[in-house]
C-alpha cells in the first residue's frame, strides 16, 4: 500500500511548503537581480584609489561590475523591444548630461575633463537608470534594500572589530577609527554604507506591519548599525543620518516621531554614556562641528578654506565653471594660506601617508566650481526632482497589524516601506552632499541607491 502525504492548510507541512516556496521565490528574484547585487557584494573587496575627491581615484571591481550591469540592462532592453523608461524618468535622469557635457566642452582642458564626464554619467545617469529598469516590483525593491542592509551589517561588523582590537584607521594617535574594508584612505566609505543601511532599515521598520518578522528584523538592524556609525567618527554622516531619520519619522507620523525620538535618545545615552563607546572622543568630535572660528581643528579649517576657494572659482566662471576635474588645478591659486598640504592617513593595514586635498568636500560647491551655475541647476535639479516625485507619490496609509485592510488602503499599506526608504535615502544623500562629494570606492554604491530611490519616484509601482 502506498501512503500519500497530504498537506493540510494551516498544518506544519503546509507551513513548511510555504517557507520553501518563499525561499525559492527570493532565490529566483536574486538571480534576476544578480547584476545589481554583484555591485553591492563586490564593495566588500578592498580596492585602490583611495578617496580622491571629485572624480579622482582609480576604478574598483565594483565599478567594473556597474559597467557590466549597464551592459546587461542594455541587452535586455534591446531584446525586449519595450521602452525602458517613462518620459519623466528619461528627463529627470538625463538632465545631468546637459550640464556635464557643457562643462567639458567649455573647459580649458577638454581632454583632461573626459574622465570626469564618464564618472558623472556613470554615477548619476547610467547606473541609476539601469537599477531602475532591473527592479520590476516592490519585492525586487525589497531584495535590493535588504542586500544594502546586509552590506552595512558586514562592513559595520568589521568596523566594530577594528575599534575593539585597535586595527582601524588612525584617529587622535590611536588605530581605532572604524573604516571597514575601505581602508584609511576612504574613511567615509564605511560610514556611508552603514548610514545607507540604517536609513533603509528604519524605513522598512516604520513602514512595516506591526509584529511582522521583517519589521522586527529591521528594528534590530537599526539598533546594531547605530554602533559602527558612531565609531566611524564621521561628522557629516552623523548629521545626515540624524536629520534623515527625523524626516522619515515625521513622514510616518508626528506621535510616532516623538516616541521614537525619546527611545533613540535613551539608546544613545546607554551606548555612549553607559557603556562608554568612545564617549570622550564622540563628545570632542561633536563639539568640533561648531568650532569654526574658536580654535577649530585643522580638518575644519581645511574644509572651510576649500569651500571659499570653490566660491572664488565659480565667481571667475559663473555659468560653466573651470571645467570637470579642474578643482585641483585651480585650488592653490584660489585658496588662502590656512590650507594645509593634505590630511594624514594611517592604520587599517596602511602606512602613514599624506593624502592630497583635491576637492572641497561639498558636492554642491564642487559642481558649482567645476560646472558652474548651469551644471549645478541640471545636476541638483535632477536630485530635487527625484525627492519631489518621491514625496508626491501616494501618501502611505496607516499600517495595520493583522487582517485585511479597507479597500483603497491596501496598496498604500504595501507601499509604505518603499516610500519611507526612498524618501529617507534621498534626504540623507542631499544632506550629506553639504559635507561630502563623490570619490572613493564607495561612490558606486551611491548610484545604486539613487536607482533604488528612482524606481519609487519615477516608475510604475507594482506590488508583485
Amino acid at each position: 500500500m502506498t501512503t500519500v502525504a497530504v498537506a493540510v492548510p494551516g498544518s506544519d507541512a503546509d507551513a513548511g511548503s510555504d517557507a520553501d516556496t518563499g525561499v525559492r521565490e527570493w532565490a529566483r528574484r536574486a538571480g534576476a537581480l544578480s547584476p545589481v547585487l554583484a555591485v553591492i557584494a563586490l564593495l566588500l573587496v578592498p580596492g585602490g584609489g583611495g578617496a580622491q575627491g571629485g572624480t579622482g581615484g582609480s576604478g574598483t571591481v565594483a565599478d567594473a561590475a556597474s559597467g557590466l550591469l549597464v551592459l546587461i540592462c542594455l541587452v535586455r532592453v534591446l531584446r525586449g523591444g519595450a521602452r525602458p523608461l517613462t518620459r519623466s524618468a528619461a528627463v529627470v535622469l538625463g538632465l545631468p548630461v546637459l550640464g556635464v557635457c557643457l562643462a567639458a566642452i567649455t573647459s580649458n582642458d577638454p581632454g583632461a575633463s573626459l574622465p570626469g564626464v564618464a564618472r558623472y554619467l556613470q554615477i548619476f545617469v547610467l547606473v541609476p537608470a539601469a537599477v531602475l529598469v532591473m527592479i520590476r516590483d516592490r519585492r525586487d525593491f525589497a531584495v535590493v534594500a535588504w542586500a544594502l542592509v546586509g552590506l552595512a551589517l558586514v562592513e559595520g561588523g568589521v568596523g566594530v572589530l577594528q575599534y575593539l582590537t585597535g586595527t582601524g584607521a588612525s584617529y587622535q594617535g590611536a588605530d581605532i577609527r572604524a573604516v571597514g574594508t575601505f581602508g584609511a584612505t576612504d574613511v567615509m566609505g564605511m560610514a556611508t554604507v552603514v548610514a545607507y543601511g540604517l536609513v533603509i532599515a528604519a524605513g522598512l521598520a516604520l513602514g512595516g506591519r506591526a509584529g511582522s518578522r521583517n519589521r522586527t528584523a529591521a528594528l534590530l538592524c537599526v539598533a546594531v548599525l547605530f554602533v559602527p556609525l558612531v565609531l566611524s567618527f564621521s561628522r557629516g554622516a552623523w548629521i545626515a543620518t540624524v536629520l534623515a531619520l527625523g524626516l522619515q519619522l515625521l513622514r510616518s507620523g508626528v506621535r510616532r516621531a516623538a516616541r521614537v525620538a525619546v527611545a533613540g535618545a535613551a539608546l544613545g545615552v546607554v551606548l555612549v554614556g553607559g557603556f562608554g563607546i568612545g564617549s570622550d572622543m564622540v563628545k570632542e568630535r561633536l563639539t568640533s562641528i561648531t568650532q569654526v572660528t574658536a580654535a577649530p581643528d585643522q580638518s575644519v579649517t581645511d574644509r572651510y578654506t576649500m569651500w571659499a576657494a570653490a566660491g572664488r572659482m565659480w565667481r571667475s566662471e559663473p555659468l560653466t565653471g573651470v571645467g570637470l576635474k579642474g578643482f585641483p588645478a585651480y585650488r592653490d591659486s584660489n585658496a588662502s594660506l590656512a590650507l594645509s598640504s593634505g590630511s594624514d592617513t594611517a592604520g587599517a593595514g596602511a602606512a602613514f601617508a599624506r593624502q592630497p586635498l583635491l576637492s572641497p568636500h561639498n558636492m554642491y560647491l564642487l559642481v558649482l566650481s567645476e560646472q558652474g551655475l548651469i551644471g549645478l541647476l541640471t545636476l541638483a535639479g535632477s536630485w530635487v526632482a527625484l525627492l519631489v516625485a518621491a514625496l508626491c507619490r501616494r501618501r502611505p496609509g496607516p499600517v495595520r497589524s493583522s487582517g485585511a485592510t479597507p479597500r483603497g488602503n491596501s496598496r498604500q499599506d504595501l507601499n509604505a516601506d518603499c516610500a519611507l526608504v526612498a524618501f529617507g535615502l534621498l534626504a540623507w544623500q542631499l544632506i550629506d552632499f553639504f559635507y561630502a562629494d563623490i570619490g572613493g570606492p564607495s561612490t558606486v554604491l551611491m548610484s545604486v541607491v539613487l536607482g533604488l530611490a528612482a524606481w519609487w519616484s519615477l516608475s510604475e509601482v507594482r506590488d508583485a
